[in-house]
C-alpha cells in the first residue's frame, strides 16, 4: 500500500516493496554487497568476480552473462525488433531503446550534469558528458594497445579492430560490419533500400549519409574549408582534389580549415 502498484503475483509484490523498505537479503560473501534479488546476485557474481559466462550465442559463440542479454544479442543476427514506438512506427530489439527513443517526441532530459546544467535523455550519456567534458577520465582501457576510452561502448567497438569481429551482417547481401550504427551496416542498407533520411531545408535534395548533407549544405553557405597549401586556392569540398591533378602542385591537405 506505499505507491498503490499491482502484481499478479505475491512474489513480485515481495520483491517490489524492497524498494520501498531497503531490504537486501541476498549478500554477496566475496565482496559484502547486498541485493534485493537473487537472480541480481548471481549476475553481480559473474560479472565482477568469476567472470563465468553460460549463456552462449549458437550463432556467433559470443558468451554472456545473463540470459536476458544473450536474447537480445540474437537480434543482431535475426534483426527482429518486437517494440514498436507508436508515435512515429519505429521499431526496436529492446523495450529499453524504445523508452530512451520516445524522449524524442516528449522532450524529456531527466539526466542533468550538475557541474554546468546541460541535460540528456540517457545517464550513460551523462557520464560520457562528464568524463569528455569536465574530469577527461578514460577509465575503459584496452589492454591489446593500450588505448583508453570514457565510453566503454568505444572500447568495445575499438577491440573489434584486433579480433577482425564483425557481429552485424546484412541479410541482403551478406555483407558484415564491425558497428550497427550509423556509418556501418545502418547506412550501407540505405543503398539497398534508396533511403535518404538527411533533407537539405534550403533545396529539398535529400542524401542517405549526414556528412554528405553537411557538404552539400557548403553550396548554400558559400564555406570553403578545403585550402590549396601550394597556392593559396580554397574549396568548398573535394575539388581541391581535381585542382591538384590538373596543376604542378603536388602537395595538399586533405582536412578541413580550423581541425
Amino acid at each position: 500500500m506505499e505507491c498503490g502498484k499491482n502484481f499478479a503475483q505475491n512474489g513480485q509484490l515481495n520483491v517490489h516493496q524492497r524498494t520501498h523498505t531497503g531490504e537486501k537479503p541476498y549478500k554477496c560473501l566475496e565482496c559484502g554487497k547486498s541485493f534485493t534479488q537473487r537472480n541480481k546476485l548471481y549476475v553481480h557474481q559473474r560479472t565482477t568476480h568469476t567472470g563465468e559466462k553460460p549463456y552462449k550465442c549458437l550463432e556467433c559463440g559470443k558468451s554472456f552473462t545473463q540470459r536476458n542479454k544473450l536474447y537480445v544479442h540474437q537480434r543482431t543476427h535475426t534483426e527482429e525488433k518486437p517494440y514498436k514506438c507508436m508515435e512515429c512506427g519505429k521499431n526496436f530489439a529492446q523495450s529499453g531503446d524504445l523508452h530512451i527513443h520516445q524522449r524524442i517526441h516528449t522532450g524529456e532530459k531527466p539526466y542533468k550534469c550538475l557541474e554546468c546544467g546541460k541535460s540528456f535523455t540517457q545517464r550513460n550519456k551523462l557520464c560520457i558528458h562528464q568524463r569528455t567534458t569536465h574530469t577527461g577520465e578514460k577509465p575503459y582501457k584496452c589492454v591489446e594497445c593500450g588505448k583508453s576510452f570514457g565510453d566503454n561502448r568505444y572500447l568495445i567497438v575499438h577491440q573489434r579492430i584486433h579480433t577482425g569481429e564483425k557481429p552485424f551482417k546484412c541479410m541482403e547481401c551478406g555483407k558484415s560490419f564491425a558497428q550497427h550504427g550509423h556509418g556501418y551496416l545502418i547506412v550501407h542498407q540505405r543503398t539497398h533500400t534508396g533511403e535518404k533520411p538527411y533533407q537539405c531545408m534550403e533545396c529539398g535534395k535529400s542524401f542517405s549519409r549526414r556528412d554528405k548533407l553537411n557538404v552539400h549544405q557548403k553550396s548554400h553557405t558559400g564555406e570553403k574549408p578545403f585550402k590549396c597549401m601550394e597556392c593559396g586556392r580554397s574549396f568548398a569540398q573535394n575539388e581541391h582534389v581535381v585542382h591538384v591533378f590538373s596543376t604542378s602542385h603536388a602537395f595538399f591537405p586533405s582536412w578541413p580549415l580550423g581541425i
